[in-house]
């Protein structure tokens, strides 16, 4: 069996689009799709919109992301480890081959989690546009290496799959695309990246979205000091610096980009900085709620 949770936030016509990718594809025939989320509506606009006995809604009890999966993990796990569980977002949408290419680096018993390859709907005329391009770019190019030389890295939230019968529940207190990850490193299986099972993203679209988003995302990750001290880091401060900065600066193809190349730097280091001093002031909080929504980043809705 394979279940794809897509979890959602009132964004009802954004789902609908995740749901309708997902099931454009051509599915295993042991297949479910869940939709989470704290309002009923999304249930009664996604009954309306899509008639397939194939998808499910699960009423989030409003928790916070982390809290929610872990309900589904232990509601629909399984013992058999070739059953697998795809973990998706109803503010994205997959690409044609995403299931496919994700059940196919299945085949590999060692495999215990596979993330997919996160891509902008915007193009690079925009700066955040730009920006989102090469943050994008960087992380696949060090996906690519580290997934080739059988080292650990942490998956994308936006896409990744696991196999169930091995983690029924993580810590709330972090990213799920890092801690989920290293569970399964620490049992000895293997992170793969699929580069082919792609999903995509709309960037956020000004200065307060942005910082919101990346602001959220750092503290989750470096939450990992406390929960998984012993963690190889790939999403951190240091390793930016030591695997992207190059990348970045070889990256522009004109003047405009270079000097959204040099704005992004500051805005990098503005975040981080930022970052670190909110969380001297207080515990991370699941931030995938309320306040913390992003509405440039919204699809349709």
């Amino acid at each position: 069996m394979i279940d794809i949770i897509i979890t959602s936030y009132k964004e009802p016509h954004s789902t609908v689009r995740a749901v309708q990718a997902v099931l454009k594809q051509k599915l295993p025939a042991q297949s479910r799709i869940f939709v989470v989320d704290p309002f009923p509506e999304v249930e009664r606009i996604l009954k309306k919109k899509v008639k397939d006995k194939r998808v499910r809604f699960f009423l989030d009890p409003g928790e916070g992301k982390s809290y929610a999966l872990n309900l589904l993990f232990q509601e629909y796990g399984s013992s058999n480890t070739n059953d697998l569980f795809i973990l998706t977002d109803g503010d994205v949408y997959v690409g044609t081959k995403t299931v496919s290419s994700i059940v196919n680096a299945f085949k590999d018993q060692k495999v215990g989690c596979v993330t997919g390859r996160p891509k902008p709907v915007e193009t690079k005329e925009t700066k955040y546009g730009y920006w989102t391009h090469v943050l994008f770019d960087g992380i696949d190019s060090v996906r690519k290496r580290l997934s080739a030389e059988n080292k650990f890295f942490e998956c994308s939230g936006y896409l990744f799959a696991i196999r169930k019968g091995v983690v029924y529940d993580f810590p709330l207190e972090t990213s799920e695309d890092s801690i989920i990850p290293y569970l399964f490193w620490k049992k000895g299986f293997a992170i793969k990246y699929a580069p082919e099972a792609e999903v995509f993203v709309k960037s956020p679209g000004n200065w307060k979205d942005w910082l919101t988003q990346k602001v959220r995302n750092i503290k989750a990750h470096e939450n990992l000091d406390k929960l998984a001290p012993d963690l190889p880091r790939t999403k951190s401060f240091w390793n930016e610096i030591r695997y992207g900065a190059l990348f970045a600066l070889l990256y522009p193809r004109h003047l405009r980009e270079v000097w959204w190349t040099i704005e992004l730097f500051g805005a990098r280091l503005y975040l981080y900085f930022k970052s670190f001093k909110e969380i001297r002031k207080g515990i991370y909080r699941d931030g995938w709620r309320g306040e913390a929504v992003t509405e440039s980043t919204k699809m349709g809705d």
